[in-house]
């Protein structure tokens, strides 16, 4: 009798743990390890950007190969070496000659996640050097997210102080120097530096922006463009204004009148965005030239629109660019008040008066030799990125020196990508 309970208890735990081992297998075969984003509808290229993609024939369909981008990092667990896999991020140098010469990047960002995503893919290597700054206002989602991506990069990291930063006030340039100060530290041994905002684009790739820094030209020089501050400008520094934090600039009075800038410094004024040597930011951080523009800059209407440009007029500031006037294509922007002029008017909208580029606009874009574009909403013209992402990857791979990775890809033909990847790694 005791055998036979012997017997039972056996049977019954041997069927207790095959009930458990089977409930494993079960659930593990029905909830995946890493969870995907849904499959979404990828929109086809537009008519339009047909035209700038060589190999897309007529009646044939090219698609996106991921359409929401931002639903990677938000709504994944996915490891980091499947995420940069899946976002089609290039992780090796494409030749020894852009090894040879990295570039630091300051990218400060405060909203649309997809926009931040498809600009960090496309001026991404892996032997630069990446700071972002991402704006304190900003969603704790959206900073979630952007660290989450940031964080599958040894060469990429958060700003280790984060900006309020309000349109024409002092936190913008702040933005940047905090930056510089974290990128002066870096080991990566970068030779300029090149700031962007969210709704910038890369026209030129990374190898012909290091061609381009290298050129005659610009090879030992800073790119500010800019000239003496025009009459029409000077109430931006000869007034003192407040900075209502996160939200705009104002005057501080009519007869608030701020005194003459430091060491009879000539101020100039010129673009917010540059390409600046390594030695020249040293500078920026240690000369008491420097600093004390700063500090009389702290009161002024968009500083960053002359702190730049004045210092890199100073002689004996290294790279200045004494007669550099407008000189350096940095971007290719449409202003309403160049429009039959420099431009033939925005194909999208304007929004302060610079234009949202739409599909339309990119033919004029692809003309200038601008190292970058600007400006994109993923909202109101998406396909406008579209074709310019796709257009922007096809050259970066044509010019590799190495074999081309599937995963590089971003765009397929019908269901199939081996077309394109066979296109490409023959071109």
């Amino acid at each position: 009798m005791r055998q036979l309970e012997g017997t039972k208890c056996s049977f019954l735990v041997c069927l207790g743990m095959s009930i458990i081992i089977c409930s494993v297998i079960y659930m593990r075969t029905r909830i995946p390890t890493e969870p995907k984003p849904e499959p979404a509808s990828c929109r086809p290229f537009s008519a339009e950007c047909k035209a700038l993609l060589p190999g897309m024939e007529e009646g044939e369909e090219w698609y996106r190969r991921d359409c929401q981008v931002e639903s990677f990092i938000l709504n994944s667990r996915m490891q980091c070496s499947n995420l940069t896999r899946d976002l089609h991020f290039i992780t090796r140098p494409l030749s020894r000659e852009e090894e040879d010469y990295p570039l630091a990047f300051i990218v400060t960002v405060h909203k649309e996640l997809e926009l931040f995503v498809r600009l960090l893919r496309a001026i991404y290597m892996p032997h630069n050097v990446y700071c972002i700054h991402v704006d304190d206002k900003a969603s704790l989602e959206y900073q979630a997210a952007v660290l989450k991506l940031v964080s599958c990069f040894k060469n990429t990291f958060l700003s280790s102080r984060s900006e309020t930063v309000t349109y024409a006030g002092f936190s913008r340039l702040q933005a940047d120097l905090n930056c510089m100060k974290d990128l002066a530290k870096s080991e990566i041994g970068w030779r300029k530096v090149v700031n962007l905002c969210g709704q910038d684009f890369p026209v030129k790739s990374n190898l012909e922006l290091v061609r381009y820094m290298q050129s005659k030209e610009w090879r030992d020089r800073n790119m500010t463009p800019g000239v003496k501050q025009p009459v029409s400008m000077r109430h931006r520094t000869q007034f003192q204004h407040s900075e209502i934090k996160g939200s705009h600039v104002a005057r501080k009075g009519f007869r608030a009148k701020k005194g003459p800038p430091p060491h009879n410094l000539q101020v100039y004024f010129g673009t917010a965005y540059y390409a600046l040597t390594r030695d020249f930011v040293d500078f920026v951080l240690k000369s008491p030239i420097a600093q004390d523009l700063l500090e009389w800059s702290k009161d002024t209407f968009s500083p960053d629109e002359h702190y730049w440009v004045t210092l890199n007029h100073i002689k004996e500031a290294p790279g200045s660019h004494i007669e550099g006037g407008w000189s350096g294509e940095i971007r290719a922007l449409k202003w309403r008040d160049q429009e039959g002029r420099s431009h033939n008017g925005c194909k999208g909208h304007y929004v302060r008066d610079i234009c949202i580029y739409g599909v339309e606009d990119l033919p004029w874009i692809v003309k200038t030799n601008s190292m970058f574009a600007n400006k994109f909403e993923s909202n109101t013209f998406p396909e406008a990125l579209d074709c310019l992402e796709q257009w922007h990857r096809n050259k970066v791979l044509n010019q590799a020196t190495v074999p081309i990775e599937p995963s590089w890809l971003l765009a397929t033909q019908g269901n199939s990508s081996s077309s394109y990847f066979n296109s490409i790694a023959g071109a």
